[in-house]
């Protein structure tokens, strides 16, 4: 069959099948505004959960200054190329010093975008000897990196170390008759549960087997321990994690990513990832305005933002758990909310909440999560304030009530106005 009859005979997959109903309203809907808790979506004004802005950083007013210093000096285009070749610069090797010191390695590599660094990093680091062993609800670019490798890879049960040991014997064992090595992929906070990963137990068995760990930390970077280094420092177990991943979207909020490492190993990774061998540079309004984000993390303002981001955290994770719903794992300044109900029921409660409540969250259903159960994502930020969170949990409660008296119920989609 032609693959566009295949695809114009799809139904559009098990997200876009809903397309015609959904566009512009629960799929790429258009927020507008200020970034921040209060925006305007469908033409009314919303309270927002749905940005990884943790820090606020994204309209902080010396970050604003810098990123437009440095697109008036410098323009978008500087520097053109890739790092190898003609996009290299003093500035470049600053931040990547910074991010160093920061995580306590003794070298870093930055990445023009995230996802891409990182599944690329992947691609780079095994060969067909190699076993890869990784945690079964890792991110997806994770698990786009773990898809290229053409050798063996095992997955382990979500966050259980019992498993992760079996399955790490199984790997090691196959690894050595091979003559390769094991890599394990991981988590420092999973985006979507706001779980930590356990890498304090998973360093631990190093003891037993010989393999290197990978931590996307995307989620803790900037966040999570006692100076924002990110989840390895909240479980006191920096010096185990041989390969650290920060990415700028969530507490940076910007563009790009970083490694960091063992100096040897980051070198192998300038001269070998083709995400960043064939890709231009980042641009140097990112990479100015970066440092400038990294020197208030790495401050003690950075200390107070990321006690606003978790007094935020607790009282809403707090306040539904005394609501009665279900936050499942939550550990970081993600809140899933845990709903029973079907994809219509998700969309009705989600319009209800737009239009009626005026607050705007993201909501996940299958084929992301099991059938019959649907999320609501609360992302804390250090902008949001304890107004918000009351208003929030009123709603939320009200809405709780609607969906047990089965106002939700039907088969029917929400129809929805875009204005």
């Amino acid at each position: 069959m032609d693959i566009f009859d295949r695809i114009s005979h799809d139904a559009g997959g098990p997200i876009g099948q809903y397309f015609e109903k959904a566009a512009g309203y629960y799929m790429y809907p258009k927020l507008e505004g200020e970034l921040g808790p209060h925006m305007i979506f469908n033409g009314k004004p919303v309270l927002n959960w749905s940005l990884n802005n943790y820090l606020g950083l994204a309209n902080h007013p010396a970050v604003r200054e810098a990123d437009a210093k440095a697109a008036a000096d410098w323009g978008l285009a500087y520097p053109m190329g890739s790092r190898m070749l003609t996009g290299h610069t003093k500035y470049h090797e600053k931040l990547e010093r910074m991010f160093a010191d920061f995580e306590k390695k003794e070298d870093a590599f930055l990445f023009n975008f995230g996802y891409q660094g990182i599944f690329s990093a992947i691609d780079t680091l095994v060969t067909r000897r190699d076993v890869i062993v990784y945690d079964a609800e890792a991110h997806a670019c994770l698990l786009d990196g773990i898809r290229l490798h053409i050798g063996s890879k095992y997955k382990y049960r979500h966050n259980d170390i019992e498993d992760c040991d079996k399955v790490l014997a199984r790997a090691c064992k196959e690894a050595e008759e091979n003559g390769g090595g094991v890599l394990l992929i991981t988590e420092g906070v999973f985006g979507m549960t706001g779980a930590l990963g356990k890498l304090d137990k998973i360093v631990a068995l190093k003891q037993k087997y010989s393999f290197r760990i990978f931590v996307d930390d995307a989620h803790g970077f900037g966040l999570l321990g006692e100076h924002g280094r990110g989840t390895s420092e909240q479980l006191g177990c920096m010096d185990g994690i041989d390969l650290y991943i920060g990415a700028f979207a969530k507490s940076m909020a910007s563009i790009g990513g970083f490694i960091a490492g063992p100096r040897a190993i980051i070198n192998y990774l300038r001269y070998n990832m083709r995400s960043q061998m064939y890709a231009k540079a980042l641009p140097m309004p990112l990479v100015l305005g970066n440092i400038k984000r990294m020197e208030i993390i790495d401050s003690p303002e950075g200390d107070e933002l990321r006690r606003k981001c978790w007094e935020i955290t607790h009282a809403i994770q707090k306040g539904f758990v005394e609501e009665g719903f279900d936050i499942g794992e939550a550990e970081a300044c993600v809140t899933p909310v845990h709903i029973k109900g079907g994809v219509a029921q998700a969309t009705k409660m989600v319009y209800d909440l737009r239009e009626n409540y005026h607050i705007f969250c993201s909501v996940v259903v299958y084929p992301v999560i099991p059938k019959g159960m649907v999320i609501f994502r609360i992302v804390s930020t250090a902008v949001h304030t304890m107004d918000d969170v009351k208003e929030t949990l009123a709603a939320f409660k009200e809405i709780k009530a609607k969906l047990d008296a089965g106002a939700y119920d039907g088969d029917d989609i929400a129809e929805m106005r875009v204005e």
